[in-house]
This record gives structure tokens, sequence and C-alpha cells, in this order.
């Protein structure tokens, strides 16, 4: 609707009577209603105001469920960052490579609640105790031809993974397996973990908890490797 201007021989009873002839034309145009001023009077104009009202009522209730969601974010990453920091206490305590992927398992199974967390190593690490955690692969980077193009990049993935993965990962649990998140420790490890819950870990999420995961869990192992 273009702006009535005196060029076009409009004046205010033209736009009176165009109003009146189309009384959903406000409810078209929210922001012009909320704009007019009223005056002081019952009868059409009490209810123009009182539309005005319920629509900034409206604004507010959406104003208010929009903060409300991230005061819920806010609090969940909270949460997670607190998670994080216990999963850092817990590698920097380790002194071995057998006891930081413990500490790392434990924390991740405890604290994030975590159904299903398998750690497979390819990197020379084949000298720690069997667990059901661990999965080994001793032919190195050549005996995961499934992960090639995971192996070649440094981000973390997440979403549902192919038959494939989910066997080698998850072997007799893999059915139950509904999604994953997949984070590369170094040269030497994946790090995975499984939910049964197929929208727990979305291609669309973010990563940068699994990135604080990933830089820790490897760091961690870097340094104890190191001081072996």
């Amino acid at each position: 609707m273009s702006k009535p201007t005196p060029d076009l021989g409009i004046n205010a009873d033209d736009v009176a009577g165009y109003l009146r002839a189309h009384p959903g034309f406000l409810a078209d145009y929210p922001d012009l209603a909320a704009s007019l001023e009223i005056p002081r009077e019952q009868g059409a104009a009490a209810s123009l105001s009182i539309y005005q009202l319920q629509n900034l009522r409206e604004k507010n209730r959406e104003l208010e469920a929009r903060l409300a969601d991230l005061i819920g974010i806010a609090g969940e990453n909270e949460t997670l960052m607190q998670r994080v920091h216990a999963l850092t206490l817990a590698v920097l305590r380790s002194t071995t490579v057998e006891s930081t992927l413990r500490g790392i398992v434990s924390r991740l199974q405890e604290d994030f609640r975590s159904e299903r967390v398998r750690v497979l190593v390819y990197g020379g690490q084949q000298h720690l105790p069997d667990e059901p955690w661990l999965v080994r692969e001793p032919r190195g980077v050549a005996g995961l031809p499934e992960f090639g193009d995971f192996l070649g990049q440094q981000q973390p993935i997440a979403g549902r993974l192919a038959p494939n993965r989910l066997r080698r990962l998850f072997g007799a649990d893999a059915e139950d397996v509904r999604s994953a998140a997949l984070m590369k420790l170094g040269d030497e490890a994946i790090l995975a973990i499984g939910s049964t819950d197929p929208d727990r870990f979305a291609p669309g999420m973010g990563t940068l908890f699994l990135k604080m995961i990933a830089a820790t869990a490897s760091a961690g192992l870097f340094r104890a490797r190191e001081a072996a």
C-alpha cells in the first residue's frame, strides 16, 4: 500500500473511507496500528486502543519466550563447561596413557551421560590392556578405510553413522546406536560417543564442546606419551 500523497488528490476523508471499507487493513499492518495516536474517546477509538494493547502484549510474550530460550541455552552451556572442566582435571591428574584414557571414558560416561563410549586406537598404543571401550587396529590408518575421509580432517563430526562405521566402533552394540559423535585424538586414536537417541547428535549441531573435549583428550595423551 503506497503512502497517500497530495499529488494523487487523496485527502483525509478518502483515507477514512478506505479504512471503513477495509476494516481488516490494520491487521495486515500491525506496525502502523501500534504507531497511531488514539484520542481519549469511546467506540471505535477504544476498540483500536484495545487492539494495540493486545498487539503489544503478544510481542511481549514473544520476547519473554525468546528470553526464556536464551536463559535455558545459557544454563545448558554453563553445565557443559563445568563438565568439560571436570574432564580437564581428570586428564591433568593422569600420568599414563592408560589412566588418561580411563579418565576420559569415565568422565564421558558419568558426567556427560554418554551411553556408549569407544576409543579406537591405531597409532601404536597396542600395549593397552583389554577394556570393553577399547577397539584396536594394529595396521594403523591402512586398516581403517571406512574412516579415511574423517582421519584426513581435524573437525569432529556428529550425526548418524554408516553401518560399517558403527560395526567397527560399537561391535555388538552397533544396532542400538542411532546417532554418534566422532573426535580425532591426535594421530593415534578416534574417540566415539554413541547414543540410542537419534536426535542426541545431529549434523547441524554446534561442535564447540566436541572440539574442546577432543583438544583436552589429545593434549592429555600427548603429555602422557612424552612422559613415558
